[in-house]
């Protein structure tokens, strides 16, 4: 081997061996290891906030702590992360609420129709109600942060310009949401959203009632070219943490993650309503939408029709113990202050 073979050689060497050695050194650096476990796909907004966290920890312990993340349900799925939580098969994971029908008597509030206009405004509302109440109802967990997704509307394959369009209209939609389209005289088909696809190519559904974000995501709007406007329903999220290892952090590491706690809502928010602004804006230029406004009397009779649902969570709310009027007003003034600040 020649001179310069020989330098080359030693100093490929001599890079790996450094690579090894900082690879060495944060492993050892890293006195905390977590586990993170998310439901949703990877790309999707709730994995993507998880990531966003899992960087912050880390940065802001200076690699004290590393966390391990586990989306798309390759730890624990949606309706099994609370238990393995609480038991420890991880030590952070992220609850849909709405899966879980009746567990949290107080946070459900934002399950309703309440008319929040952007994820923003919703995730700090959400995360603004907790900070008050500490409800009992999370008791079991340390709640690192909370938000909310964007707020869901109609997405057709024909136009929908007033409630009359929606009579009998079949509609893939989930949860509370299929009591609001069957309120306003829609037909609710309850399905995953990964065999929506299908379903709209077929004709089972006309269309779906869910966030703008989908569009892009998932290719919506190659088939609902109408989109209408609606803001009803969030859905609200919680990252808890399993109270054991939250409890065995040092307290300096505690404050980064309580000092993330509304910063990571309002980041999850912005991102959220970024998405789905880029995603009305993809479908536009894509596939040439119509964005279309529901007439104000016909909102308001939407609000009139979906009232039942309110008084039915009231009626739950107050025999789980919560002063129900007393939250609702104090959700609207939230949702007032935040939508009015965006």
């Amino acid at each position: 081997m020649n001179k310069a073979g020989r330098v080359s050689g030693l100093f490929a060497f001599l890079m790996m061996f450094a690579i090894l050695f900082c690879s060495v050194s944060q492993l050892q650096a890293a006195e905390i290891s977590l586990s993170y476990a998310n439901f949703p796909p990877a790309k999707t907004f709730p994995c993507v906030q998880m990531e966003r966290w899992k960087q912050e920890v880390e940065k802001r312990t200076s690699g004290k702590v590393q966390v391990q993340t586990y989306p798309g349900s390759t730890l624990l799925g949606a309706k099994n992360t609370l238990r393995g939580v609480m038991q420890g098969q991880a030590d952070i994971g992220c609850v849909s609420i709405a899966y879980h029908p009746g567990v949290f008597p107080l946070s459900s509030v934002f399950e309703l129709p309440l008319g929040f206009t952007t994820s923003t405004s919703a995730s700090l509302a959400l995360w603004d109600l907790f900070q008050k109440h500490q409800p009992k109802e999370f008791k079991k967990f340390k709640v690192l942060t909370m938000f909310a997704s964007a707020p869901s509307n109609l997405m057709t394959k024909t136009p929908v310009r007033s409630l009359s369009d929606l009579k009998g209209v079949e509609l893939r939609a989930s949860g509370i949401l299929s009591k609001i389209l069957d309120s306003i005289g829609a037909t609710p088909v309850s399905m995953p959203m990964s065999a929506t696809p299908e379903a709209l190519q077929k004709g089972v559904v006309k269309g779906l009632f869910s966030s703008f974000d989908v569009l892009k995501d998932m290719n919506f709007a190659e088939i609902c070219r109408y989109e209408t406007v609606t803001n009803t329903a969030v859905y609200p999220f919680a990252i808890i943490m399993n109270k054991s290892s939250w409890e065995a952090l040092p307290d300096d590491v505690k404050k980064v993650m309580n000092d993330l706690g509304r910063e990571q809502a309002e980041w999850t928010g912005q991102y959220m309503d970024q998405h789905v602004k880029d995603s009305l804006a993809w479908s536009k230029e894509k596939y040439d939408i119509e964005l279309i406004t529901m007439p104000e009397a016909d909102m308001q009779t939407i609000k009139e029709k979906t009232m039942p649902l309110i008084n039915d969570w009231k009626t739950k709310a107050v025999d789980s113990g919560v002063d129900a009027d007393a939250v609702l007003a104090e959700v609207e003034t939230s949702r007032v202050k935040y939508d009015s600040a965006k």
